[in-house]
């Protein structure tokens, strides 16, 4: 068997548009998420191996790197979790900021900890996921800008230390149309209010993130490591109007 791809948080939005990009590939897959129903029913839609678990647990994390690694190691993996937790600084708590923390930061960086040895063996690569938030600076995401810049700080630092054998980038999309937002845009008007922000003037889709993820983990980017690349609509550089 060769080297899978583990696609951590399979289930999500951007997670299973991943998974099917991969799968119309031809590559092999191991999913992962909290949902075992869910999982399952991806899982077989697509082929695919799948292991339920928690990022938060680190004995999770062990049992499924361990178990999703071939005798050819690992061809990649994709940590396709998060949160959008949307506060004003005046209601932000200790505990809010440790909870995205601990599941956008921590558990990546222990999942990759986990996984570089695999990774190594099959000159795999790795991408994480950010926000344009990080670089922009938007009221209310004191939270998940702080988490998320955590992100793309641990994202260059292993791009640096697994270099020459292990690649990692970070994709760092707009707002998605996805069920990780459903809070901000089951709004009609906020969505719409929000779309016309972009130049191309549209939220994003799960399909727009997985697209890059899919070019990143595959080998049709050998050159390419600690990059973190936007997938925006142009958002965090264009003005077309003012």
């Amino acid at each position: 068997m060769s080297a899978p791809f583990l696609i951590f948080g399979a289930t999500g939005g951007v997670g299973s548009a991943l998974a099917s990009k991969l799968n119309a590939k031809g590559l092999p897959l191991v999913l992962t998420g909290r949902d075992e129903e869910a999982l399952s029913n991806s899982a077989d839609q697509l082929g695919a191996r799948h292991l339920a678990g928690d990022v938060t647990l680190e004995d999770d994390l062990t049992r499924i790197v361990e178990q999703a690694t071939t005798d050819d190691g690992l061809a990649g993996l994709a940590f396709c979790v998060g949160s959008i937790d949307l506060k004003p600084l005046r209601r932000i708590t200790a505990e809010d900021l440790l909870v995205a923390f601990q599941l956008n930061a921590v558990a990546a960086a222990l999942a990759i900890q986990k996984a570089a040895p695999a990774l190594k063996k099959a000159k795999g690569s790795v991408v994480l996921f950010s926000t344009i938030a990080v670089e922009q600076g938007f009221t209310n995401h004191a939270i998940v800008s702080a988490a998320k810049g955590a992100v793309e700080g641990l994202g260059r630092a292993l791009a640096a230390d697994l270099a020459p054998d292990i690649r990692v980038n970070i994709v760092a999309p707009s707002l998605m149309d996805t069920q990780l937002a459903a809070s901000i845009t089951q709004s009609e008007a906020m969505a719409q209010g929000i779309a016309k922000l972009h130049p191309i003037p549209r939220l994003g889709e799960a399909e727009d993130a997985a697209a890059l993820a899919a070019f990143l983990l595959t080998d049709e980017s050998p050159w390419i490591t600690g990059q973190v690349m936007r997938v925006d609509g142009g958002r965090s550089h264009l003005r077309t109007k003012g």
